[in-house]
């Protein structure tokens, strides 16, 4: 294994790419391979058992790829399949749990916490589990709320559309009822809705799992002395591979969406 090794992503589709264009932020000069299980997508809906199958199979294609750190783009996955996949490769793994948790617990001031995610996000629980874990007995109050309509409606390109707004208002009015200093975006599509988010929520602490998983990742790759050294190189553009299960037809729209540039020529494979 070499520090010039890449780095794997995966994610159930495409949503993942929120948390790569993180990863591109913080870590520019690493080498990346993403893979979006298109052809399964949603894991939302899915049994823990179907999750933890697809993120076994996931990684182990990554691993194939000689990857030298894999990240769990997928809160669902994340949430029900880290400990899996960890067991199951001999690389450092990371999620979007334990790094969005630790955020949290450092934004707030109240402890009281509200989580939005999938329906699978919440009903494991994974969230309060490792927000109370790291908690230190200090007194928290924990508030989810599922939001499954916020990952078509990114997908459809409707960020600022009346629509979304009048179904964020329903899924947030609890949690605005809870007095609340700070939200999880428990998922990788809701960070395009954290805008809207902000203008219904305001003054609220918003938490993007894709960024501090990012920087969990340097601290990780530091300690072992595997980060990928600096390049003096003008106009430096990343190393990137894309891989899919599928490639549907709005992929190239609503991955440009997500990273903010094109990607060009993904390969499509079986997992």
């Amino acid at each position: 294994m070499s520090k010039t090794n890449p780095i794997g992503v995966f994610d159930s589709g495409i949503g993942g790419l929120s948390v790569l264009k993180q990863f591109l932020r913080f870590l520019p000069y690493e080498r990346y391979i993403y893979l979006g299980d298109t052809a399964r997508v949603p894991y939302g809906n899915k049994s823990p058992e179907t999750v933890i199958e697809y993120s076994k199979e996931a990684s182990k294609f990554l691993i194939d790829k000689d990857v030298k750190l894999i990240v769990i783009a997928c809160n669902t996955a994340s949430s029900v399949a880290l400990e899996a996949v960890r067991d199951s490769v001999d690389v450092p793994v990371i999620g979007m749990i334990f790094p969005a948790a630790q955020a949290a617990l450092r934004a707030s001031v109240s402890g009281r916490i509200g989580v939005i995610g999938t329906r699978a996000t919440v009903a494991s629980k994974a969230y309060e589990y490792t927000l109370t874990k790291l908690s230190d007995n200090r007194v928290l109050n924990i508030f989810q709320q599922a939001c499954p309509l916020f990952v078509p409606i990114v997908e459809e390109g409707w960020l600022r559309h009346q629509a979304t707004r009048i179904i964020a208002e329903e899924y947030l009015k609890d949690l605005k009822e809870k007095d609340i200093d700070t939200l999880v975006l428990g998922c990788t599509h809701y960070p395009l809705l954290s805008q809207m988010i902000s203008d219904i929520m305001p003054g609220i602490n918003l938490i993007d799992s894709g960024e501090h998983a990012s920087v969990n990742a340097i601290r990780v790759l530091g300690e072992t002395g595997m980060l990928a050294d600096e390049r003096d190189e003008y106009n430096f553009t990343p190393e990137m591979e894309f891989y899919v299960t599928d490639i549907h037809s709005t992929f190239y729209e609503v991955a440009q969406r997500f990273l903010g540039f094109d990607v060009e020529s993904p390969k499509k494979v079986i997992i």
